[in-house]
């Protein structure tokens, strides 16, 4: 083939450092749009953005060439630091959770983080977290997973 076609969707989740509540209500929704403007400006899109006060799930279409880890590190490294600008200090942890996503399920996961804050009313961060781990067959230290 003379071309690359490829669907690369992922849902990805991290938290604030120690899952402390450091991302206020009132912003929740404009850092979503941040996100999604640093993502337009690196070339992938953001499909869907929720989360809490401590948490953030993202559902990324990336193109064939753009590394993950990459995405992943500049939506953080900008997002704390617009974070820190307009809440005072701010960390994102340091790992994340990341989990392929098929095309055929792609409204059923932006379903899910669109009702993040009703989801939250059943589960804790740590639960949801845990069971998406546990759904996807990723294998986890369960004493390590939420170390500093």
């Amino acid at each position: 083939m003379s071309h690359t076609h490829a669907a690369n969707f992922v849902h990805c989740v991290f938290s604030t450092k120690e899952r402390r509540e450091l991302i206020p209500a009132e912003l929740q929704e404009r850092l979503y749009a941040y996100l999604i403007g640093i993502a337009d400006n690196l070339g992938f899109k953001i499909l869907a953005a929720g989360g809490t006060s401590n948490h953030v799930h993202l559902l990324i279409g990336l193109p064939p060439a753009m590394p993950l880890a990459e995405a992943l590190q500049k939506l953080k490294a900008n997002s704390s630091r617009w974070l820190g600008e307009h809440s005072g200090e701010f960390e994102w942890q340091k790992g994340y959770g990341a989990f392929s996503v098929s095309p055929c399920l792609l409204p059923k996961v932006q379903a899910y983080i669109h009702n993040q804050t009703e989801h939250h009313r059943k589960r804790n961060f740590e639960e949801e977290f845990r069971a998406l781990l546990d759904k996807s067959g990723v294998a986890y230290d369960a004493e390590r997973l939420f170390a500093a």
